[in-house]
């Protein structure tokens, strides 16, 4: 059985893996999405940097929106951190993101964890 959006998830994977391999641990979060982008847009990864995810409360739309890190091949959430260790807060905030664009698949990308990425592969 293939994972989900497998092919996709690597390339993805690769992509800050080479950020990180290039920047290491340390940076802010900023930092490392504005390099990402770049490296997503080497690779030819399609990505939308912070898309407004709209909110509905009750069927009522809400003036808020979430704004993920990234939304790649139309389907993928990416949320990038800059901690010494992910929390529940943050696999929280991706599944609110999963839940409120209808998606699937998230992927938790963590720069700040020495000595290599931590990541977590989310499916809603």
């Amino acid at each position: 059985m293939a994972l989900l959006y497998e092919a996709e998830t690597y390339a993805i994977l690769g992509a800050c893996y080479e950020v990180y391999g290039e920047k290491g641990c340390g940076f802010l979060e900023g930092v490392y999405q504005e390099c990402l982008a770049l490296e997503f847009a080497l690779r030819g990864i399609p990505f939308e940097a912070e898309p407004a995810v709209p909110l509905s409360y009750k069927g009522q739309p809400l003036e808020h929106t979430y704004r993920p890190d990234f939304i790649c091949y139309g389907k993928i959430v990416v949320e990038l951190k800059a901690v010494t260790l992910l929390a529940d807060g943050h696999r929280a905030q991706l599944h609110n993101y999963l839940r409120a664009g209808n998606y699937r698949l998230g992927l938790l990308a963590n720069f700040g964890h020495h000595p290599q990425l931590e990541r977590e592969r989310v499916i809603r």
